[in-house]
C-alpha cells in the first residue's frame, strides 16, 4: 500500500480544496488578545470572528508560548484552513508542535460552524497527514477528541487512526487519543 492510498483514499476523497495558510508570532498574539482587527491588519489572509472565540483564544495563547520558547515551531503550529475556491478562511488547522523525540506530532482543527458538513475537516486532516508523510522525522500522527464529538472520530477513523489512550484536557475535559503510523512515500 502507497501512502498516497493510506492517507487519500480515492472514495474518500477531499471534495474541498484547501491549503494551510501559516501564522506569524504577533499575529497569535493579537488573536490571543482577542484583537481580530489588529490580526487582520498583519494577517496574509481575512479572519474570521471564530478566531477570537474563547476556544480558539485558548489555542493562540499556548502557541504564543510555544513561539516565545522557540520560534522554530512557527512551522509546526496552527494556521488557517483556506477554501482555494471560495477564497475564504473557514477554520484553523495544524499541528501541536514539531515531532516529539519519538516521531509523533498531534492533530488539531477546527472548522467554523458555518462551514462545517462541507469536507472542510476532512480536506484539513489530509493536507495535515500529507505533510506528516513528507516529513522523514514523522512516524505517528495522533489525534485527541472528545468522547461527545462523533464527526471527529468518524472522519479519524477513515484514515487508519485507532484508539491509544484517554487524557484529560484542561480546556476540553476529557479526551479519546487515537493515532495512525504515517506511511512514506
Amino acid at each position: 500500500m502507497t501512502s498516497a492510498e493510506r492517507i487519500d483514499p480515492p472514495e474518500r476523497r477531499a471534495v474541498q480544496q484547501v491549503r494551510i495558510v501559516p501564522l506569524t508570532g504577533p499575529v497569535f498574539q493579537a488573536l490571543a488578545d482577542g484583537d481580530l482587527t489588529a490580526a487582520n491588519a498583519m494577517s496574509p489572509v481575512l479572519l474570521p470572528p471564530l478566531f477570537v472565540d474563547p476556544a480558539s483564544r485558548y489555542v493562540w495563547r499556548m502557541r504564543v508560548r510555544q513561539l516565545a520558547e522557540d520560534p522554530a515551531n512557527a512551522e509546526w503550529v496552527n494556521g488557517v484552513i483556506w477554501c482555494e475556491r471560495q477564497q475564504v478562511a473557514v477554520g484553523h488547522a495544524g499541528y501541536h508542535g514539531p515531532p516529539d523525540p519519538s516521531g509523533m506530532v498531534e492533530i488539531g482543527y477546527t472548522v467554523d460552524p458555518a462551514f462545517r458538513r462541507r469536507g472542510y475537516a476532512r480536506a484539513a486532516l489530509e493536507a495535515l497527514l500529507q505533510r506528516a508523510a513528507r516529513e522523514a522525522q514523522v512516524r505517528t500522527a495522533r489525534v485527541s477528541i472528545r468522547p461527545d464529538n462523533v464527526a471527529s472520530y468518524r472522519l479519524a477513523s477513515q484514515y487508519g487512526f485507532v484508539k491509544v489512550g484517554e487524557e484529560w484536557d484542561d480546556e476540553d475535559g476529557l479526551e479519546i487519543v487515537y493515532e495512525v503510523t504515517v506511511q512514506h512515500p
